[in-house]
């Protein structure tokens, strides 16, 4: 179950980091309150998954799963770089991730 919330909290994470670019600086309402929902959202369930995970991995596919995914999507739809360089960096974190979840 730890690991679903973590999933989820890392979800929740891609979710405010790319809602960050549409809050125009916390300038737009309602940008700005999903963003601040999915923020705590996102440490809320990254704190319930840490009662039966080990926090230096929790933390680090936490922020690997958000790294990921807003990379991804600032490709997808922000038109940033998807030069053969950073999509391989990015399958490196991936590894490793799944790496952590397999020693964990």
């Amino acid at each position: 179950m730890a690991w679903i919330l973590l999933l989820l909290a890392g979800l929740l994470e891609i979710g405010w980091a790319i809602g960050l670019k549409y809050t125009e600086g916390f300038t737009r309402p309602l940008p700005s309150l999903v963003t601040g929902l999915s923020m705590v959202a996102s440490v809320g369930l990254l704190g319930l998954a840490l009662r039966s995970l080990p926090v230096g991995t929790a933390y680090a596919v936490w922020t690997g799963i958000g790294t990921v995914g807003t990379a991804l999507l600032g490709i997808a739809l922000f038109g940033e770089p998807a030069t053969a360089a950073r999509l391989a960096c990015i399958g490196l974190i991936v590894l490793g991730i799944l790496g952590l979840k397999l020693v964990a």
